[in-house]
This record gives C-alpha cells, sequence and structure tokens, in this order.
C-alpha cells in the first residue's frame, strides 16, 4: 500500500478494482483455477479438469493469465499454442513454457496474448468450455460460471495472508487443499479450519499431487542438482519442491548449487535467502536461459533432478544426465473434485 499512501498524500484517489469491475463475460461457460500463492498446484488441477472434459465430451480450451515478458507488441495480441513447435516459435521465457508445455504435451490448446478481449472471443470459437488457468494468486479475467480456488498446506496460513488470493478464496464455489499426501495432517485442516471460516458456502476437495521421477532410484548416493520450478521458489516463497521431494525420497546427495551459481541465478539466491540446495529455473532471456544452463554445467553433481515442468534438455545445454520429475493432481478421497465437475455440468443442463 506504499505506492496508495503516495497517490493518497499528493490529493489523488486510489482505487483497488474488483472482479465484478474487471470480469469479461463470455458466452461459453468458463471453470476458473486460482490459487491463493503462487506454486499451490492450480496448473495440475487445471490439466486434471482439461482431462476430465475430454471423457466427458466436452472440448476445451485453457486461457492462461498473463505473463508480461519479452515483445509486448501487437505480435502476442493473441497467443495459440498446441504444439511444441508453436512455443519453440514463439520465443517464450521459461515461465512461460513451464505454463504451456505441459498443456501442449497433453494435446490441449492454451492461449494468452496482451489483449484479453480478443483472447476470448478466440477461445470460445475454439471451444465449449474455457478453463481459466490463473496466475499468482490473481482472480480471474473472465467470469466464472464455477470457480475453483487451490490452497496450500504446506504454506498454512498463507490462505489469508496475501492479496488478491484472499478475495479468491472467498469467492470460490470449491477449494482444492493439494499436495493431501505430502502436507501433514495438521496442516490440513489448519487450512481447511479456514476455508469454513472465511467461505461456509465452498465445497473442499482434498487432493494428491502424485510425483513421478522414472530412473531416479539410480541416484541412491549419487550426487544430485534439483532444479524446480522457478516462480514457486522466487515469489511464491517455496525452499524445495517435487524435485527435492523425490530426489530425498530416492536417497540421493542434493548438491548445494549456490557457490557455482552465475547471472541471474546468482541474482535469485542473493534476492531469496531462503534458497538452498536447489536451483529455480528462471530465465526471460537468451542470456539469462544460459547463466541457467552455466550454473547447472558449473556445479559438480552425478545427474540433474529437473522438476521444472520444461523439458530442460530442449532449451539449455545440459553436460549430465537428467532425470525428469513431473507432478499431477490426483484424487484423494472423496469428495472428488471431479464429482463437483459433475454437479455443476448436471446444474447447468437444468
Amino acid at each position: 500500500m506504499h505506492a496508495a499512501s503516495k497517490a493518497l498524500a499528493a490529493g489523488a484517489d486510489f482505487w483497488i478494482l474488483g472482479p465484478e469491475s474487471t470480469m469479461l463475460h463470455a458466452r461459453v461457460p468458463v471453470i476458473s483455477v486460482c490459487a491463493v500463492r503462487t506454486g499451490a498446484g492450480k496448473s495440475p488441477v487445471t490439466r486434471y479438469l482439461l482431462k476430465a472434459l475430454a471423457q466427458r465430451n466436452k472440448k476445451a480450451v485453457i486461457v492462461r493469465h498473463p505473463m508480461p515478458y519479452g515483445d509486448l507488441s501487437a505480435s502476442r495480441k493473441v497467443q495459440r499454442f498446441a504444439h511444441i513447435r508453436d512455443l519453440d516459435k514463439a520465443g517464450l521465457s521459461i515461465e512461460e513454457r513451464e505454463e504451456f508445455e505441459p498443456v501442449v504435451s497433453l494435446g490441449g490448446v492454451v492461449m494468452a496474448g496482451i489483449d484479453y478481449e480478443a483472447v476470448l472471443a478466440a477461445a470460445q470459437e475454439e471451444g465449449d468450455t474455457i478453463l481459466w488457468d490463473g496466475g499468482n494468486n490473481d482472480f480471474s479475467f473472465f467470469h466464472p460460471s464455477l470457480e475453483i480456488v487451490v490452497a496450500d498446506p504446506l504454506r498454512a496460513g498463507d490462505e489469508t495472508r496475501f492479496h488478491p488470493g484472499e478475495a479468491a478464496l472467498r469467492r470460490a464455489h470449491v477449494v482444492v487443499v493439494s499436495k493431501a499426501n505430502t502436507a501433514s495432517a495438521e496442516s490440513m485442516a489448519a487450512v481447511e479450519k479456514t476455508v469454513r471460516r472465511v467461505n461456509p458456502r465452498a465445497k473442499i476437495v482434498r487432493m494428491n499431487l502424485a510425483i513421478r521421477a522414472p530412473g531416479i532410484k539410480k541416484l541412491k548416493d549419487k550426487r544430485a542438482l534439483v532444479v524446480e520450478d522457478g516462480p514457486t521458489l522466487t515469489h511464491g516463497g517455496m525452499a524445495y519442491g517435487a524435485g527435492t521431494i523425490a530426489a530425498r525420497a530416492a536417497g540421493a546427495v542434493i548438491v548445494d548449487p549456490r557457490p557455482y551459481a552465475l547471472g541471474l541465478i546468482k541474482q535469485a539466491f542473493s534476492a531469496c535467502p531462503h534458497l538452498g540446495d536447489v536451483v529455480p529455473a528462471i530465465g526471460y532471456s537468451p542470456a539469462q536461459v544460459e547463466d541457467l544452463a552455466a550454473s547447472i554445467r558449473r556445479t559438480p553433481c552425478d545427474a540433474v533432478v529437473s522438476a521444472t515442468p520444461v523439458d530442460l534438455e530442449r532449451i539449455a545445454k545440459i553436460d549430465k544426465p537428467v532425470i525428469r520429475v513431473t507432478y499431477e493432481a490426483a484424487d484423494a478421497g472423496r469428495p472428488t473434485l471431479a464429482e463437483a465437475l459433475d454437479a455443476f455440468l448436471k446444474d447447468r443442463r437444468g
């Protein structure tokens, strides 16, 4: 609120525009997936819904919250990605690829851009349902028919500490408490208690974050350098992610990359003192992607455990074996998110 204080002191008004003043209205159903914090697991939940809708003969198009990196000219007014080659041609940052690549790898279509009125028009021409994949902890740009918000029990309490994540939580029809398979029972209960207090009408669904890492067992007692999703570690405030969990479970010896970091990666460690034995996958330009690659190459290790959603070897020159870690949202008992989706679809049919 420092900017607000300056505006008020200068005699101006400072307005915080709410969802009803800013959301665009679609002619097709919109299901929004937002979160209370970056890295809560909203994109895996979006992919879960993409598959669930396809099983119900719905053609969903994902629209991703904007990421204002690189060229913001009219050439990016509407972006449509359906194949990996589309991502390669667009010259995207790592952060953008982390959001788009898993969707197109599933055969889905994801759209973004800088003019969301035009993006909406294109999306509703192509699909009969729009899935809004939120960014950071913002609310949807499109007026949702069903609002789903993801809360992270590994950061219990944050669901009401950050704006506009708290607003999203209070609006939600369904709250997904993710990472049920890695969080403590106490943390799960604490988040659910908060949800019931601030939004008693919301349905609460527990979901696991299923981690897969083919070949990681061979790293037992071997030196592993862990690379994690960048935004989750940086402005999300997490000290570790799925890669660290997988490496620890395999019995790997996780190495400290900080003495070998260069450029942007070195700056990230300075700016984020909570980070330790993990490399954030960040890179907003080719030179910064090379900072990441060079930092990895300089670090002595037997293998790289990569939990960024991006195929690291596709965008960077890595001189060590890379074991990819993926994670997907999965049901953790009833009620399930699929059941909530079915109830929503039934209500719309009347």
